[in-house]
């Protein structure tokens, strides 16, 4: 299933990605540190989307309370409760 999800707080806009039989699949990030957002992608392609959550959640960015990675874990709990 196809996800979009809006961020906030970070300076990435918006996550698309899909789940399939509880995998992760297809992350993009718009905006943002381009590099470091396709390189989470390439990390979490094919991984359980729970097992994401678990290593992502509550990872800050400077004295910001939310990173683009916890955002990924916002909306893959998001997803996942649908």
């Amino acid at each position: 299933m196809h996800y979009e999800y809006t961020t906030k707080g970070t300076c990435s806009r918006t996550i698309f990605f899909d789940i399939e039989d509880g995998k992760l699949h297809n992350v993009q990030f718009i905006g943002g540190c381009n590099g470091n957002l396709k390189g989470i992608g390439a990390l979490v392609e094919g991984l359980n989307a729970e097992d994401v959550i678990a290593k992502v959640e509550g990872i800050r960015c400077g004295m910001k309370s939310t990173s683009c990675p916890d955002q990924l874990a916002k909306a893959l709990k998001e997803a996942l409760n649908k």
